[in-house]
């Protein structure tokens, strides 16, 4: 076997959705959320939600969450990630041994549709998960110096930005007991007062994460499903996990803490679902985009800023699809 073939036998054989899957679980296994970055008010001017600095569009899904648990974002504060050839075009260079990072996009194909009723020329698309390589600013050599946007630039940052989005969903909020939780045969988010938090970014912490199960309802992103699921059960457990990430990804836009420490209990009922199949926190993290996407779109200045939406980043076009065998 010549050497050519040999490490296109070894790239094929590469599971890198199972590689990503296996990470998570040994993260949770340890008891580690990974996708939680300790809270330093001090440190919390710039963006921590990953971006592209060549097209300064955001990453979506789950790579948001591959991206954001990184140690070269932790240890920066620079949330900037792009392609090797998209670094070469700016003028840029990726350092010399430097490890690249494995994203996903989704491509739609178009297939003969097999089933039995299906004429001979029917046609059906479906989307297939692919992955290609991206480097961290720290591992390119040219980039200019990050500068995290002031406050003026990203307003949806402000101390008021959770109460505002609470204010504009129009969710029945009710405050008393002891207890955080979202109720869907009432409909309505209820939170412990003010004096059961450590201060102002918990609250809003805890009080975003259950307007992420808030958006499950049938009239909103209905995830029935989830809402209907018993407490102890596996799909109840994954309708955490969505509004745990869902939590973190909104924590990294508005500039709060993604961690709620009474929720540490559910690591432990997510890693079946995630052992047995990879898939499970691919599904989750695309749950917890659209939560993420119906929540931040009640900031009437976030939502002016990603209109209209450029290309995602986890969707490249085909000249970047490209840059995988050259990185």
């Amino acid at each position: 076997m010549s050497w050519k073939s040999a490490k296109s036998t070894a790239t094929e054989r590469r599971d890198a959705m199972q590689e990503f899957a296996d990470q998570i679980v040994a993260s949770l296994e340890a008891g580690i959320k990974p996708w939680v970055k300790p809270w330093d008010e001090s440190k919390c001017g710039g963006p921590q939600a990953p971006i592209n600095p060549t097209t300064g569009a955001r990453y979506h899904g789950i790579n948001v969450l591959i991206l954001g648990i990184s140690l070269l974002a932790f240890q920066t504060g620079d949330p900037r990630w792009c392609s090797f050839l998209q670094a070469k075009e700016k003028g840029w260079n990726v350092r010399k041994g430097a490890k690249a990072t494995t994203i996903f996009f989704t491509k739609k194909l178009t297939v003969k549709d097999t089933k039995e009723d299906a004429g001979e020329d029917d046609e059906k698309t479906v989307r297939m998960l692919r992955h290609y390589p991206v480097f961290h600013a720290s591992q390119i050599e040219g980039i200019p110096e990050f500068k995290p946007p002031g406050i003026d630039e990203t307003p949806w940052r402000r101390p008021e930005a959770a109460d505002l989005i609470l204010q504009n969903t129009g969710a029945v909020i009710r405050i008393g007991g002891d207890r955080a939780f979202y109720s869907p045969s009432t409909d309505h988010i209820q939170l412990p007062p003010d004096s059961a938090f450590r201060g102002p970014p918990e609250f809003a912490a805890t009080a975003l994460h259950e307007l992420g199960h808030w958006t499950g309802h049938q009239s909103r992103l209905n995830r029935e499903e989830g809402m209907k699921a018993r407490y102890g059960s596996a799909a109840y457990a994954m309708e955490e996990l969505r509004a745990e990430l869902s939590s973190a990804f909104i924590a990294g836009e508005l500039g709060i803490p993604a961690d709620i420490p009474q929720h540490a209990s559910y690591i432990a009922s997510w890693l079946p679902k995630l052992k047995e199949d990879k898939r499970a926190i691919f599904h989750a993290a695309a749950d917890a985009q659209r939560i993420v996407d119906m929540v931040l779109g009640f900031h009437p200045d976030f939502a002016a800023s990603v209109e209209p939406q450029p290309v995602r980043p986890s969707e490249p076009t085909a000249q970047q699809s490209q840059e995988r065998p050259a990185a």
